[in-house]
């Protein structure tokens, strides 16, 4: 019998950034996030969700400077768990009856 190994959280780490290199992998992975219901929320997970996607793009060297100093405001803001009101804004155009939904640019 084949032994099979749990990756560890530092390879699965690496595997989840290396898999976010691929634009669609990271629209996915980031509305996982934006869909959570509101016992699923917690503040920190989306933050770590755009870190995740930011280190993917960092890896690829492709992320620009204003892409950087947007992020830098965002997670100081989400850091200030802001993240309850990207939650209401997506509740609010639920209730309208929209949707967010993220499209990879070309």
């Amino acid at each position: 019998m084949k032994e099979l190994k749990r990756p560890t959280s530092r390879s699965y780490h690496d595997y989840l950034i290396s898999s976010l290199k691929d634009p669609e992998h990271a629209t996915a992975y980031l509305e996982s996030f934006l869909e959570l219901d509101e016992e699923g929320r917690e503040p920190e997970l989306l933050r770590s969700a755009l870190k995740d996607i930011i280190d993917a793009r960092l890896l690829l060297n492709n992320l620009s400077e204003a892409a950087k100093q947007h992020y830098e405001w965002l997670d100081k803001l989400l850091s200030q768990n802001a993240v309850n009101e990207i939650y209401t804004l997506i509740e609010f155009l639920d209730a309208l009856g929209y949707r967010i939904a993220l499209v990879p640019k070309d």
